[in-house]
Order: C-alpha cells, then structure tokens, then sequence
C-alpha cells in the first residue's frame, strides 16, 4: 500500500508546519492568557490574528474536499490534522476545528441553497461557530436511539423540548447556529426512524444554557460544552435538515469523518508528549545520572514509539479506505482507530507525565489538558464499547461462516 501523500498534501505540510513554529507555538501561553484574564466565551484576540494570517497563506478549511476545502482526501488531510493536533486549540486557526467540521460536512452535503447561504457559508468563511447537540443527561445516548428530546411539527414550525448536554461549541460567543438532534416520529417502529436534526439559531427564545460542564476540571473555554435546556424552542420547519427521520443517517454521515480527525490530532498530541518525554528524560537528572539512563524510562519511551507508529498507521488505513471505498465502507476501520487512537494517547501522556513528575499535572505543559482530551475521546463520539461491539458483528459476519 502507498501512502506517498500528492505534492500538494506535501507542500500544504511544510507550510503549515512553518506556520505553526513561527506563529502558534510562540503565543501558546499568550492564548491561555488572554482566554483566563478576558471574557472565558469570546475569542481570544490573537486567535483573530492567527485565522487571519492562516488565511492570507492559503492554510483555511483543510478538512473540507472540493471546492470549499484544500481539494484533498483524508488521507492527505491525516498529517495536516496531526500537526493542528499538537496543540488543543490550533485547529481553529485553520477553520479546522469540531464541532464547526462536523457541522460544515452536514450542510455541504445535506443543507438546502438556502441553508447553506445563511449558515455554511459564513462558517466557511470563519465569520460564526456553531454547536452539535445531540447527547442528553436522562439517557445512555452512546444509543442514540434512546433519545427523547421531542422535535414536533406545529403548522409552519417546528417546537423543540428536552435537555441536552456536552453541546460542544455552544458557550463561544461566536455560536450562532446550533444542530439538535430529537425525536419528530417517537412511535415509528422502526427506531432508527424517529430521529430528526434541524437548524436552530443560538439566539432563538427558549434556549436555556444550565451550566458549562468540566472535564477533570477543564470547561474547555472559550468553546465549552454546556448542559442546555430548549423550552418550546420554535423555528421555522425549513430549518428541519434533509427531512423527517432523517436524524439517523445524518448522524451516522457526520460522525464518520469526525472520528478519523478526532484520531489525527490525537495522534499529534501522543508524537509531542513523547518529544517532550525524550527531552525531559535527558535533561533531568536524579539520584546522579539523566532520567534518560534509566531503563524503564527508556522502555516508557519505547513502548510509546511503537505504539505511535502503530496508531498512526491504522489511521492512515482507515483514511485510505475512506477515500478509496466511502465512509460507509471505511466503518470497520474507522471504529478500530477510535478505540485504539484515544487509548494510546492516554497512555502515551500519561507516561510523559510520570517522567515529568510535578509539572507533568500542572498548567505547566500541555500534558494534563492533553490527557483530558484523549480519555474523553474514549467517550466522546461513541464510547469503546459502542464501537467494539460494531466491530465485532461485522467480524463474525465476515470470518464466523463454517467453512
């Protein structure tokens, strides 16, 4: 198999990495900064700086095939995420970062011209953000079909009802639009069937924001993740996306490639740690010699090498398979990367922490954040087991025939 990437994917990553040394890296701690001593939900001002730098150079919307995007596969796309990756917030510098992805790919597939002229192309443009609303607090919604919020036609309107939360995007400022899954036909027999996503404006009435949620402490700002509640939330029925009972599919589409980049940029995260791991263990010194010289210190990183490469070329695999078959196609691969990417990264980090002892859990470096960001990834999109599950059925179906 070649995964000799196109002289273009080559080119956008020798720019992109050059953009990250002389402009992001420099100004990680400005940006932590500006987000703690500002207001938490507004963007920070040198993110604006950066988006538009990163414009001006050609480095915008790289996740995004055809004419909206870079022109590029996901395969070409997997080491530019990467490099967005090792740095939480970088992505956005680009107009690369979830939810507004995940969000952008379902209007440019399923939205309306008129859709797509009021919501996709401002986003496109990095002018707004949105939100994904999908998960509930009453329900295990690693079963999306357990979902009750209730989407119900009312003439001309659609009127929403229910409490979501982790709805990323939706503390910014910049959150204009958001996309709630819910139920429109709770009584179709056929469960996949019931679930509808529409387009609702962050600012419609009704729209009641309990709480940023935490993770290990961290509210994500200046995006977060807020438990919401939608109170006769009312919108116009042309907001409903690509139809009644549609939710489903649509969900199933936008997932897909979201999880593959989830597993790019964590990949980046995992290749810093142990860069930073390699750098303390020969810088530190204890009880008379580097920490380097230790033998299980040069397993720890090692073991974290192999595990990389591994990571990494499974992801690249599935990317391949994207590209080549589909994302329907690809789904084997996919759920095989998102368990074992975000597992890796969690203890590829976890590693770099012990070696870099008390810094390791502080604000420091990077790690205690990136670690909180990998082991939600266990989580986020579909816990372990939801995919491990998938995978096994479709492996006994594929190998368990009697021969």
């Amino acid at each position: 198999m070649d995964f000799e990437h196109s002289p273009r994917a080559i080119e956008l990553e020798a720019k992109l990495s050059a953009f990250m040394a002389r402009h992001v890296y420099p100004v990680e701690g400005l940006y932590r900064e500006q987000v703690e001593n500002g207001h938490r939900h507004h963007r920070p001002p040198i993110l604006e700086d950066l988006k538009r730098l990163a414009r001006a150079e050609g480095l915008w919307n790289l996740f995004l095939p055809g004419d909206h995007g870079a022109g590029i596969g996901n395969l070409e796309y997997a080491p530019l995420a990467e490099i967005m990756g090792r740095i939480s917030w970088a992505s956005e510098i680009f107009n690369c970062s979830a939810p507004d992805t995940g969000n952008m790919e379902v209007l440019a597939l399923y939205g309306t011209p008129e859709q797509k002229k009021r919501w996709l192309e401002p986003l496109l443009s990095g002018e707004i953000r949105s939100g994904f609303s999908m998960t509930e607090p009453e329900v295990a919604s690693s079963d999306a079909t357990n979902i009750q919020c209730s989407i119900r036609r009312d003439g001309n309107d659609y009127v929403i009802n229910g409490r979501k939360w982790f709805t990323s995007g939706a503390m910014s400022e910049d959150c204009k639009i958001l996309i709630v899954m819910g139920k429109t036909d709770p009584d179709n027999p056929n469960k996949h069937l019931q679930q509808s996503m529409v387009l609702v404006p962050r600012e419609t009435p009704g729209i009641r924001i309990v709480r940023d949620m935490r993770v290990f402490g961290y509210d994500d700002a200046p995006v977060g993740h807020p438990e919401i509640i939608y109170d006769n939330v009312r919108v116009p029925a042309a907001n409903m996306l690509l139809g009644e009972g549609r939710g489903f599919e649509i969900a199933q589409g936008r997932l897909g490639p979201g999880r593959i980049h989830h597993c790019m940029r964590l990949i980046g995260c995992a290749q810093r740690a142990l860069e930073l791991m390699c750098a303390r263990a020969q810088s530190r010194i204890a009880f008379g010699k580097a920490l380097g010289e230790q033998g299980s210190v040069r397993e720890d990183i090692a073991h974290s090498w192999c595990e990389i490469e591994q990571a990494r070329l499974l992801t690249l695999r599935a990317a391949e398979k994207m590209d080549r078959e589909g994302n329907k196609a690809a789904r084997d691969m996919i759920a095989a990367a998102k368990v074992v990417v975000p597992g890796m990264t969690a203890r590829v980090i976890d590693r770099a922490i012990q070696i870099h002892g008390g810094a390791g859990v502080s604000q420091d470096t990077f790690l205690a954040e990136a670690y909180t960001y990998a082991r939600f990834m266990r989580l986020g999109d579909g816990p372990d087991q939801v995919h491990l599950a998938q995978l096994g059925r479709g492996l006994l179906k594929r190998y368990g025939a009697p021969v």
